[in-house]
């Protein structure tokens, strides 16, 4: 692991606790040791909360701070890099770490080209991207970026290593922000334009976003929320919102074909995905055991955050 911030650090402890022998390292030594005692601080504090389980820290102490980025790329099959996003740094780090030469070499890495980062790189076809998410010790989901030059068997070989560190890989295109910030940015533009519209507060809309349509996101993404729901239903709210805000909410065409087609998601058996009768009982009982269960548990998590009765 090359960079022991927040990202790198977390990473590193990660793969150590899913039993992987791991070598970190930072701008020093010192640097590299300062690294491991915050993550090892860090580990204490996720096991007094009950966060991990009593041995976390003993199997992150797998972690071993090196002197430098050629010791900790010495001898080994995978080096993640996660230096700040700062694309001259990442580029000076990858050339370092060139020397590995039977390693799989990835960046973690928000919004940069690979691409553009891939030239830093000796045998580009075994370099690829991998987007972690803060923080990366309990965010499930990580991009993985193919380069221009990247092998298919690179990325194969990435998606199954995360899938058995207990992580949910997804492959993702190399083009700007990727896929999670072009959705996650977009939101954050809506958001700020309902605000800035007198629409309601940045505090209300916060409770609008985590109580309603973001209450589903843990369980199904946009294109099978849309199928339960009913692409009839979404096009007619396209078509209001088109009206009064304006044409950029125009119905997509992909969704009025569906419709004009009779593909109206779960309900008439096909719309983004096939539904057989009972795939779709399955489906919508599922839903509500999870909703049933999700809001169970905010309803405690909150109770555990609320004040203390005077007493």
């Amino acid at each position: 692991m090359l960079g022991g911030g927040t990202m790198g650090g977390g990473i590193a402890g990660h793969f150590a606790r899913a039993g992987l022998e791991v070598k970190l390292a930072d701008a020093s030594a010192e640097l590299a040791e300062q690294a491991r005692e915050g993550l090892l601080d860090r580990t204490r504090g996720h096991v007094d909360a009950g966060l991990l389980d009593a041995d976390a820290l003993a199997r992150t102490e797998r972690v071993r701070a090196v002197a430098d980025v050629e010791a900790a790329v010495e001898g080994v099959d995978l080096v993640i890099e996660a230096v700040p996003e700062d694309p001259e740094l990442k580029a000076q780090i990858l050339r370092r770490a060139s020397t590995a030469e039977a390693a799989i070499i990835a960046t973690n890495t928000s919004s940069l080209p690979i691409a553009g980062l891939a030239d830093a790189v000796t045998r580009p076809e075994r370099f690829l991207g991998v987007h972690w998410f803060n923080p990366p010790e309990w965010t499930p989901g990580i991009e993985v970026i193919a380069g221009p030059a990247t092998d298919r068997a690179t990325v194969e070989r990435m998606l199954t290593f995360l899938r058995a560190a207990g992580k949910q890989p997804a492959e993702v295109a190399d083009r700007a922000g990727f896929v999670s910030n072009r959705l996650q940015m977009a939101l954050l533009r809506e958001a700020l334009a309902i605000v800035a519209e007198g629409q309601t507060t940045r505090e209300d809309l916060d409770v609008i976003v985590r109580s309603t349509f973001g209450f589903r996101l843990p369980f199904y993404g946009p294109f099978q929320i849309a199928d339960m729901a009913g692409l009839d239903t979404y096009v007619s709210v396209y078509e209001t919102l088109e009206r009064d805000v304006g044409p950029e909410f125009a119905p997509p065409d992909e969704l009025r074909e569906h419709v004009d087609a009779g593909r109206l998601g779960a309900k008439s058996g096909e719309g983004f995905a096939t539904y057989s009768d009972d795939e779709r009982a399955r489906l919508l009982l599922q839903r509500d055991r999870r909703y049933a269960a999700l809001s169970k548990l905010l309803e405690e998590i909150e109770g555990l955050r609320a004040p203390a009765e005077p007493g």
